[in-house]
């Protein structure tokens, strides 16, 4: 009995060093960008570099020449990256990219946790460390790293017009049917945490927000009982660009010479979460939200305790 025992407190103390062994989670430190399948790249160009006053600081190709992916600035750690449709009608969003400050770390913490990932962390075009997961409802969540030597950091302070209508993308938007298995990835395996929940009414929930661990952008979880077909999704397949006044920005965008082109009235509203906002849409119908980051009162609204969309 003594040394069954004694071998059972050697085991216990032993706990922890197993455990510290374990693959740590790196941070994740915000959003680096969303990716989506455009139509029309040109009306795509204007829309966000002639409209919204973003810059375009460089394109990929394919070996014939024509466009692969171009990338559309917003601050030096975020984008939004164009892809010329492959099929038309498809699901706008192409993929989701979150940044992190060790790619190679989270690649092993991502394989020890039962995640496909690839065997070695790839270095991409453009110079940054990066690789791809799928989520549960099959969206892609790239992983990205910023090297010193990649292009990402080589235009540091460069492509940033005044003329940007925000300077922050706080928020993307992506549609998802089990909230349960959506938490168990982005809470549970990635880490980020929940800040706040809405619906329309009282009988079912809409959104879900998650915070990244180590920062402040977060990803809206947009809950659906069945998946739209691809080609109206992009009223929830959305992103969220901060702005300090909704009025201002609204002025603004109505003083551009690109205004006579968009179709779409200029709709200022306060949302559920009581933070003024207002809807642009890109022209794949693609919902661009403008929102300031106070509530109108400076008193955070409530989160929703309605349930979740039965299945």
């Amino acid at each position: 009995m003594k040394t069954k025992f004694t071998f059972a407190l050697v085991l216990a103390a032993m706990l922890p060093l197993f455990a510290a062994d374990e693959p740590q989670r790196p941070h994740i430190t915000g959003l680096s960008h969303i990716a989506l399948n455009v139509h029309d790249l040109e009306k795509s160009r204007a829309f966000y570099k002639d409209f919204l006053g973003y810059g375009e600081p460089y394109s990929l190709f394919y070996t014939n020449g024509t466009v692969h992916l171009t990338f559309i600035k917003i601050n030096d750690r975020q984008s939004i990256e164009l892809f010329p449709e492959t099929q038309t009608n498809s699901d706008r969003l192409n993929h989701i990219a979150i940044e992190t400050d060790d790619a190679e770390a989270m690649r092993v913490y991502l394989a020890s946790r039962g995640v496909k990932v690839p065997e070695t962390t790839p270095k991409g075009r453009i110079g940054n460390l990066n690789f791809n997961i799928h989520d549960p409802d099959g969206h892609t969540v790239e992983i990205v790293q910023y090297m010193p030597d990649g292009w990402t950091v080589r235009e540091k302070g460069k492509f940033m017009s005044d003329a940007r209508i925000s300077t922050h993308l706080k928020h993307v938007g992506i549609i998802v049917t089990n909230l349960t298995t959506s938490l168990k990835f982005y809470h549970g395996l990635l880490g980020f945490q929940e800040t706040w929940r809405g619906s329309h009414n009282t009988n079912q929930l809409s959104w879900v927000n998650l915070k990244v661990p180590d920062g402040g952008d977060y990803v809206e979880l947009m809950l659906y009982k069945e998946l739209p077909p691809p080609d109206k999704r992009g009223g929830a397949h959305h992103m969220s660009l901060e702005v300090t006044d909704v009025e201002e920005a609204k002025a603004s965008l109505e003083a551009r010479p690109a205004f006579t082109d968009y179709s779409h009235p200029l709709q200022i509203q306060t949302g559920v979460n009581r933070k003024r906002q207002m809807n642009l849409y890109d022209p794949d119908g693609t919902r661009v939200e403008l929102m300031e980051p106070k509530t109108v009162d400076g008193i955070p609204a409530p989160s929703s305790t309605a349930p979740f969309p039965a299945n």
